[in-house]
């Protein structure tokens, strides 16, 4: 039977684990052979630990396992040259380009009023400025009839306290995404974002994002964590998953949407209705 995607070829970023690996996973259950990126090493400014080597080896597997090519590297979206190198070996290896998710980003948190100069400009630089290198490097080679789909976040179109840098990068994205849509329509390219809630990722559940619900002195932990995400939604849940985000991307990736451009898709139990 045919995939919903099948025989076309989509690059991922950040793709060594949470949403990027379930992403590129979805994809290749659909038919997709993947184009996989990620940084695999610290950032300073982040507050948990980023995906390491083994963890896009993990992808790789996961991916061949559903008889689907990849070509995987180690590549910093900050980086437009690396990126780009990465991705054309990627298209060289595979023979074209379909589909693009710009998923590879970070989160860190701070009062305004505290923030270091640094944490602003990693975040910027990479959940922004990577956003465009990634759309930048895959314009030229990516088919006509193609489908670019930008993570960004609740944070898109809401303003969060803690996170004004996440916010306004988030923010960013959304307007990028809505100027892609309208330069790429002649080609008949679709360029939408998906802007999860909470997602149960290692980006999210760690003791850092924890300790913004906490008390001065307070332990707070997983448990008391999901009871205070759960208020912030209509649904009574604390967070989505990694496959409910995927399935909004191979969506917007298929022809199911063949028509659908510029539109910012909220995933978010509920939250921005409110």
């Amino acid at each position: 039977m045919m995939g919903r995607v099948d025989g076309k070829v989509a690059f991922v970023t950040g793709a060594a684990r949470g949403q990027g690996r379930s992403h590129a996973v979805r994809l290749a259950q659909e038919g997709a052979d993947i184009i996989a990126v990620d940084i695999n090493a610290q950032v300073e400014s982040v507050p948990y630990p980023l995906a390491t080597p083994a963890d896009l080896q993990q992808t790789v597997e996961a991916v061949e396992a559903l008889g689907r090519r990849i070509v995987a590297a180690e590549a910093d979206v900050r980086d437009y040259d690396a990126l780009k190198a990465a991705l054309d070996q990627g298209v060289a290896e595979l023979g074209r380009l379909d589909i693009v998710s710009a998923n590879a980003g970070i989160v860190s948190f701070s009062p305004s009023a505290e923030m270091p100069e640094q944490t602003w400009q990693d975040m910027i630089d990479i959940n922004l400025t990577g956003v465009w290198h990634t759309c930048k490097a895959a314009i030229g080679p990516i088919s006509d009839g193609g489908s670019i789909i930008l993570t960004s976040s609740t944070a898109g179109l809401a303003g969060f306290a803690n996170i004004s840098h996440y916010t306004a990068a988030k923010h960013g994205v959304t307007g990028l995404m809505k100027s892609l849509a309208g330069e790429l329509a002649p080609r008949m390219i679709r360029v939408n974002s998906v802007h999860p809630t909470t997602v149960d990722t290692p980006m999210v559940i760690n003791d850092a994002t924890f300790q913004l619900f906490a008390a001065e002195d307070e332990h707070f932990d997983q448990q008391a964590f999901e009871a205070a995400s759960a208020l912030n939604h209509v649904l009574p849940i604390p967070w989505v998953e990694s496959i409910d985000i995927s399935n909004a991307v191979l969506f917007l990736a298929s022809d199911e949407a063949r028509y659908i451009t510029g539109v910012a898709l909220p995933i978010d139990a509920g939250l921005l209705s409110r």
